[in-house]
């Protein structure tokens, strides 16, 4: 993550052109890249000084990683900013108001560990649309093909091998779906046609994906085409 200089996280509502860090990840480290930049280059192992840092209302501590990550954070961003990461065992826990009473670790994500979108969902709004849009737009962890547009609407669970992910709230979208993620410049707004038919009154905006939380096969991997299970609510 990065954060500003008081610590608090930045994200694309504010610094759109995050949009055009890209990222690579091996067994062993993480490459950001920006542009024609040099990459910066950081150990996926959880070290580093700890600093106090801020998620939306929640404090919380990170690892700062270093001054090299300082100067390419701040040159990328255009002012002072500095890279974290999570330690190994998060202290930030999702809302037990969804996630269940069991606690749920999260890491610097918005709310919730894992996002699910469904890829018929986005090809029923791209019906609606003047331009279709991309599902990079809604930033998923997981996309499920092969169902109805919408079924994740009532998707109680998804089983993929060893692991189970329980479906426990609506993802409410916000204008970072209206940025190119490629360029981070404003470009065609979805949030006014699925405000049309996808407003969620109790949450105060309109919905697209579902949050997830892990409810079995924690440290088990997910391959990219694996066959799933869905299980429906009652």
């Amino acid at each position: 993550m990065l954060v500003n200089a008081q610590g608090r996280f930045l994200s694309q509502r504010s610094h759109p052109l995050l949009a055009r860090i890209t990222t690579a990840i091996t067994a062993t480290h993480l490459t950001l890249q920006i542009d024609d930049a040099p990459p910066l280059v950081l150990p996926l192992e959880p070290r580093g000084e700890v600093t106090a840092v801020q998620v939306w209302n929640d404090p919380c501590d990170g690892f700062d990683q270093g001054e090299a990550a300082t100067a390419w954070a701040s040159q990328a961003v255009g002012e002072p900013a500095r890279v974290v990461r999570m330690p190994a065992h998060p202290s930030r826990m999702a809302s037990a108001k969804y996630a269940g009473p069991s606690p749920v670790p999260v890491s610097f994500a918005d709310g919730f560990p894992v996002l699910v979108c469904n890829r018929a969902s986005l090809e029923a709004l791209n019906l609606r649309m003047p331009a279709p849009v991309g599902m990079e737009r809604f930033r998923p962890n997981l996309v499920l093909g092969g169902l109805p547009a919408f079924a994740e609407d009532r998707i109680e669970a998804v089983h993929i091998g060893g692991v189970t992910l329980n479906l426990v709230k609506p993802c409410t979208r916000c204008v970072i779906t209206s940025m190119d993620q490629r360029s981070g410049a404003p470009s065609t707004n979805p949030l006014p046609v699925l405000k049309e038919f996808r407003m969620d009154r109790e949450l105060h905006g309109v919905t697209f994906g579902e949050n997830a939380v892990p409810a079995a096969g924690v440290g088990q991997f997910i391959e990219l085409g694996a066959e799933c299970e869905v299980e429906y609510e009652d």
